[in-house]
């Protein structure tokens, strides 16, 4: 989905409770672990607290990726070198595990013999790993312009150049970007503003849907994708096609450290009711992210940055120039319990296992990752209120290791 942004909540931490049921504790054999980790010290619960035949699918569009690539290509650094071998082996093993399922504590004992769990990163202080949530929006659509649909939803823009930034040094790195040419000089895309407020791609052919909610219109933005419901009852997939480089600056952080939404109230749900309830400040709260999303329509979907698709629950986005693409982990944290509405119920623990399938412009970092919740009313409330903080594992089949590249 190449996600630009990540929910609008990125902010107050929900405090983690105490699980009041009896954990069945693993021993993790850290083989081969990261200088000063302590194996013994690492006790981490085993578990998956969702069905089998999702991780099956995740595991599944993963491999379909992965055998797309050269056995040594390297999909990240961090915590570990993954090449696409490595990670295939490894997703191959686990996926012949789950015939112990039945028993989970024979199934708990044999990955924790046959793989290392290793910790998102080997500092302690930067182990703990921020996840919040994203979803598909489904928006009522029309494919023609009419008196009520009239806000554009673009495809790529013709003029939009995308390239790469290449910074060589000590910790070389690559950069995408984006622009569009200005006098035969190379000049940043437009921005959010000048596309939505004075029009600059209106009518130049680059409309490929209308919808009449401006809001859920930027809404739609930050997920990466989403279901247009139109009047004929069709649904249409639409997704990710490119973006206009801009950087991702959240309009949620804008009200809070404006003093007008506190932060222990920061939700999707809060944040869409201050725009609905003052629409004279609409247009210049949106604009402060300049960061603009260009759609395409998908057979099938919602597709990952590894143009695969994603699997509710099971897909999460990683910042892609750290964390191996495809690859199995596994997540600790604490999940949000909504009715069919998407209205807020409880907390509860979540362990489960997931794959790294997608990336955003938000998800900077070792201690951010976003779970993809599914489509709706209740996969929005979830990923509104997902926003806590917990622990991510990569699982890497035991054996011989490629050193990374440098430490972390």
């Amino acid at each position: 989905m190449a996600r630009i942004g990540c929910n609008l909540q990125d902010f107050a931490l929900q405090p983690c409770r105490r699980r009041l049921r009896l954990l069945l504790l693993v021993l993790v054999c850290l083989c081969g672990a990261p200088a000063g980790l302590e194996a013994s010290a690492l006790r981490l619960e085993i578990a998956d607290d969702l069905d089998s035949e999702s991780l099956r699918d995740a595991i599944a569009r993963s491999l379909q990726y992965l055998k797309k690539l050269p056995p040594h290509a390297i999909l990240g650094e961090q915590p570990r070198r993954f090449t696409a071998k490595r990670a295939l082996d490894s997703l191959v093993a686990f996926e012949k595990t789950l015939e112990r399922r039945s028993c989970p504590r024979c199934w708990a004992k044999e990955i924790a013999a046959r793989f290392d769990l290793i910790p998102s990163s080997e500092d302690p202080a930067r182990a703990t790993v921020l996840f919040t949530g994203y979803f598909q929006p489904v928006l009522q659509a029309s494919l023609f312009p009419t008196a009520e649909y009239r806000y554009p939803i673009y495809a790529k823009p013709s003029d939009l150049i995308l390239g790469e930034q290449v910074t060589v040094g000590a910790r070389p790195s690559v950069e995408k970007i984006a622009g569009r040419l200005e006098d035969e000089r190379f000049v940043p895309y437009y921005s959010r503003r000048e596309i939505d407020d004075f029009g600059v791609l209106r009518d130049r052919g680059f409309e490929i849907a209308w919808v009449n909610d401006p809001i859920e219109l930027f809404f739609l933005h930050i997920q990466g994708s989403g279901i247009l419901q139109l009047e004929d009852g069709r649904r249409l997939q639409i997704g990710y096609a490119a973006s206009n480089g801009r950087p991702y600056r959240s309009i949620g952080r804008l009200l809070i450290d404006a003093g007008k939404i506190p932060k222990a109230e920061m939700s999707m749900e809060r944040l869409r009711r201050y725009l609905l309830e003052r629409p004279v400040e609409l247009a210049e709260v949106l604009a402060h992210n300049e960061s603009y999303t260009f759609f395409r329509f998908l057979e099938s979907g919602p597709l990952g940055s590894l143009e695969v698709e994603l699997t509710p629950g099971r897909s999460i986005a990683t910042d892609s120039r750290i964390f191996p693409k495809g690859a199995l982990a596994l997540i600790v944290t604490q999940k949000p319990v909504v009715d069919a509405a998407g209205r807020l119920l409880g907390w509860e623990p979540m362990t489960r296992f997931v794959l790294n399938q997608d990336t955003g412009a938000a998800i900077r970092g070792p201690q951010r990752a976003d779970i993809f919740f599914g489509a709706g009313q209740r996969a929005g409330g979830q990923a509104g209120f997902m926003n806590t903080p917990g622990r991510l594992y990569f699982l890497d089949l035991k054996g011989k290791t490629v050193p990374a590249s440098h430490a972390r």
